[in-house]
């Protein structure tokens, strides 16, 4: 009976075990999305970005070269830096003498050393300067001593732009000379503030000079027409280096000044007063700004043009060329300042009419 019992049991779970999805239940999968990763490029000359710097990096290396040795004796206030940065001079004392350095060699001492005269020519190969023994003052250049002088022109010192030639003007008793690479000028009883100049090619010499109660400006020796004073500061050459100008004043009694605009000895019309005086960049024009009563214009080659309450000189307004053919200036007329640009224009003509020169043509702008 037990084993019938046992039979059957196992006959029904046999059949479960037949009737049974023999297959799990689906199940939806978790879908995770692929990362993109961009492709990496084939290295080549051609395609490579990197910057040429990185490629073949360089470094800065700084070489230094010793160039003056400083102490307590040298005076910091007169140190003196070439033009081309590469030279340095000072003033220095040692006991009762007076030196200057010049890139850490020291000069021939001296009672004194005149201040503010260490200068550089501008190729920065020369060094000049004024020293004093006893009661003497001379120039000496690049160690070379000039001819001693009782005193030397404050400031007149100078090298020409080639730095091949200096200037100065000096004092012997009561006469004054201008000295040219050593050479004295003519004396005089005076010789004016500014003065001497040097062209800019460097192979002319200006100055103003006092003979009397009378001023003339003289240009390579040559003395001009004397004149009551000369314009401080007026006194230029032409780029060109041929042509010279100035401001001759003529005191007039019981009168307002009269001053002449003198261009190659020749002078222009008088007026109450001048200002700027300019040439133009090819040299064969000059221009300046000049006075009537209380009205101020611009004169081009001796024409007045427009004249203006007032042309603008405070704050830095000067008279400029452009070109050859064209200037520009400020000017006040009323409340409105307004700038001025003249141009040389043909004149209109006619058949019968005669051919004239170019006039400056302005064109105000407010």
């Amino acid at each position: 009976m037990n084993k019938l019992i046992l039979l059957a049991l196992c006959w029904l779970m046999l059949g479960a075990a037949l009737w049974a999805d023999p297959s799990p239940p689906p199940v939806t999968p978790t879908f995770t999305p692929p990362i993109a990763t961009p492709p990496t490029p084939a290295s080549s000359p051609e395609s490579s970005t990197t910057p040429e710097s990185q490629k073949n990096p360089k470094n800065w290396v700084a070489l230094e070269k010793p160039v003056a040795q400083m102490d307590s004796s040298w005076i910091v206030s007169t140190l003196k830096v070439s033009p081309d940065s590469k030279r340095v001079a000072f003033v220095a004392k040692a006991g009762n003498k007076w030196f200057v350095v010049v890139d850490g060699k020291e000069d021939k001492p001296y009672d004194s050393i005149v201040e503010g005269t260490l200068i550089f020519s501008p190729d920065s190969t020369r060094v000049a300067y004024t020293a004093k023994a006893g009661d003497k003052r001379f120039v000496v250049v690049n160690g070379n001593e000039d001819k001693p002088y009782d005193s030397i022109g404050e400031g007149t010192l100078i090298f020409s732009l080639d730095s091949k030639r200096v200037t100065y003007w000096a004092k012997a008793g009561n006469k004054y000379f201008v000295v040219v690479d050593g050479k004295e000028d003519k004396p005089y009883d005076g010789i004016g503030k500014g003065f001497p100049i040097f062209s800019p090619d460097g192979t002319r010499v200006a100055y103003g000079a006092q003979a009397g109660n009378k001023w003339f400006v003289v240009v390579d020796g040559k003395e001009d027409k004397p004149y009551d004073g000369i314009g401080a500061g007026t006194l230029i050459f032409s780029p060109d280096s041929k042509r010279v100008t100035y401001v001759g004043v003529a005191y007039v009694a019981k009168a307002p000044n009269k001053y002449f605009v003198v261009v190659d000895g020749k002078e222009d019309k008088p007026y109450d007063g001048i200002g700027d005086i300019v040439f133009s960049p090819d040299s064969k024009r000059v221009a300046y700004v000049a006075q009537a009563g209380n009205k101020w214009f611009v004169v081009v080659d001796g024409k007045e043009e427009k004249p203006y309450d007032t042309i603008v000189a405070a704050g830095g307004g000067k008279l400029l060329f452009d070109s050859s053919d064209s200037f520009h200036y400020l000017a006040v007329n009323g409340n409105s300042i307004c700038l001025v640009e003249e141009m040389l224009t043909a004149s209109a003509q006619t058949p019968d009419a005669k051919p004239s020169s170019p006039t400056p043509t302005p064109a105000v702008k407010r």
